[in-house]
């Protein structure tokens, strides 16, 4: 095997690391509001909404496919999601997949070199544990690594 070869070999961990996209995150100042776009005009089913103080939002998701669509207050306007809406206004915020692991996606993302926001997993929406993976690392969009709670499978 060449040397190339051998460093693919350890970058990249066996099997897919990412199974499907869990939801797709867009930033809105009113979910309220935002609920008649998607759920009323576009018809897609609210499934869930909650508090999620650890990230500083309220957030709602809705069914599309197999996957959600979920829209993110912030609480406050000095939390991540209140800092992208005054920079950039509303809009698609990030990308979620769904993985088996999120410590182990975690750990091949910095072997991999991967520039991590969080170093460890923490709580997201409906008890899930999630993570985020810095947009430098990802091509410019801010993804997150979503391991569904157990209830959820």
């Amino acid at each position: 095997m060449s040397a190339a070869g051998a460093a693919d070999r350890h970058r990249y961990p066996p099997g897919p690391m990412l199974t499907a996209i869990d939801h797709v995150g867009v930033a809105v100042p009113s979910i309220d509001d935002a609920l008649a776009l998607y759920r009323d005009s576009l018809g897609m089913e609210l499934v869930h909404r909650e508090t999620v103080a650890e990230q500083g939002v309220d957030a709602a998701l809705l069914d599309v496919g197999d996957s959600h669509v979920e829209l993110l207050q912030p609480l406050e306007p000095d939390t991540a999601v209140g800092r992208f809406l005054s920079r950039r206004g509303p809009g698609l915020h990030h990308v979620a997949y769904r993985v088996a692991s999120v410590q182990e996606t975690l750990d091949a993302c910095a072997a991999a070199g991967m520039r991590l926001i969080d170093a460890a997993p923490r709580t997201g929406i409906r008890g899930s544990r999630v993570a985020f993976l810095h947009p430098a690392s990802t091509g410019g969009v801010l993804t997150e690594i979503v391991q569904p709670a157990e209830e959820e499978h």
